[in-house]
Parts: structure tokens; sequence; C-alpha cells
């Protein structure tokens, strides 16, 4: 595919993304999901605070504005394992939350969650990576942690490795492989890959055989969520499809832009 890709809603300044990451992950640690446990304890040994309870008191502290409370109950159960807690405190220590900012200490515990596995964590971490943002710029290395996440099912990683592909960066380009991000993407909701999804349908090629019925199906979903060019392009192909072969509204042959 050729021409410019849409921007992707990825502006947001990645120290930013802790208290969405926090509702977000919550109910996926209460399943024992993002948490990493509690440690064995000996017997008689002294009662040791429980990660997974800690971590939802943290959320609970840092969501009424508690900051010092939940700095400390994050660093406890994160020293504990709970990788929710690692990413949280990091964050926290990173945006100077509750605490002088410690960028450095802030980073050692971001990686720790992201090598703990993680989503949220890895495509933070290649987020800095890929924007050089308190780290060096590094696109490969961004791609890696992209992918660790994306194959986990993290629906902004898999945007972004999408993103990777298809612009060259940190990776030979790959169109089939952009598309096969941007779908895995589109169909998990998220709303830029569905219309790039629908962009690939509309022209076709790179793999892709060219369905306007679905390219109108996916311009349609992210149109649904807001997207006022998604859904000037669905009008402007359902109105070629009723005008037929040759109509006045057919379609251009410049094909979609990303």
């Amino acid at each position: 595919m050729s021409g410019k890709r849409r921007g992707a809603p990825l502006s947001t300044r990645t120290p930013r993304v802790l208290r969405g990451a926090v509702i977000g992950s919550l109910a996926a640690a209460a399943l024992g999901a993002a948490a990493g446990g509690a440690l064995a304890q000996a017997p008689g040994a002294p009662s040791r605070p429980d990660p997974q309870r800690e971590t939802e008191a943290a959320v609970a502290d840092y969501n009424a504005g508690n900051l010092r409370a939940a700095l400390v109950q994050f660093h406890d159960a994160a020293a504990c394992g709970n990788r929710l807690a690692a990413f949280d405190y990091a964050m926290m220590l990173i945006n100077g939350e509750g605490v002088t900012a410690n960028v450095p200490e802030g980073l050692r515990w971001l990686r720790r969650a992201a090598d703990a596995g993680m989503t949220q964590a890895q495509y933070v971490y290649g987020r800095m990576l890929d924007d050089g943002e308190f780290v060096a710029r590094d696109p490969a290395a961004a791609h890696d942690w992209f992918l660790k996440a994306a194959q986990q099912g993290h629906v902004q990683a898999e945007l972004a490795l999408a993103n990777q592909f298809l612009d060259e960066r940190g990776t030979p380009r790959d169109n089939r492989q952009a598309f096969a991000w941007y779908k895995r993407a589109a169909d998990a909701g998220e709303p830029v890959s569905q219309y790039v999804t629908a962009s690939f349908y509309e022209r076709g090629g790179d793999g892709v055989v060219r369905n306007l019925d679905i390219a109108r199906a996916y311009y349609a979903a992210a149109a649904a969520q807001g997207d006022d060019a998604a859904a000037l392009k669905y009008r402007e192909l359902t109105a070629a499809q009723k005008a037929g072969p040759g109509g006045a509204s057919a379609p251009k042959a410049t094909g979609p832009s990303y």
C-alpha cells in the first residue's frame, strides 16, 4: 500500500498512562491474570501482606487521590512479585506522583514488570523506545517489545506493531504483516485499525482481495466510535455501490491513505 497513513491516537505522552492502566487492569488482577501472586511462606513465619490485596488497596487509594499511601502499597506488592503493582509503582516514580520523580528507578521497575510478561508494561516500554522518551530511541528494540505484547493480545501493541511494519520503522516494510496486525486490532474494536483495515479492503492488493462490502463494514465500525472520516468513507462507498459500475459516485482510483 502507498500513501500517508492516518495518524493513530497514540499522542498521549507515555508517563500519563497510569490512571487508565490501573483501572483497566484491576479486573484482570482480581482474576490472577495480571498479578504475580503472593510468595510462599514457611509455617510459623511472620504474616506477610497479600500482594493481590495490597495492589487492590493501592488502586483504591490512588483513585481517591491518596498518592503517598498508594505508592507505598504498590511498592510493597511489587516487592512480593505482583506485576501490576510493579508497573503502577514504576509509573508513579516516573510521573513523580506521591514522590519526587525518579526516572531511573521507575524504568527499573517498568522493565521488571515487562520481563515478567505484563503486556501493558511491555507496550509502554516499547513506546518509550520507539519515541526515545526517557531512554535512547531504538525502534528495533521497541518492535520486539510490541511483538511480545501483541502476541498476548494487547490491542494497542498490535496497532503499534502494524504501524511499524507499514512505516518500515524498526523492521523491514511488510504490508502483509501490517494488514494482519491491523485486522487483529480492528477485530478487537480498535477504531484506527478498523479504518486502516477498511482501506486495505477498499483498495485490495498485498494479499488482500478487494471487497467493498467488507470495507464498508469496517468503516461503519470505526464511524460508530466517532470517526468522522470513516463515516464519510462509508457514505461514499455506499453511494458508489448504488450508482453501479462507472456511476458518477464511483470511488476514485487513487486508493485510500493511511
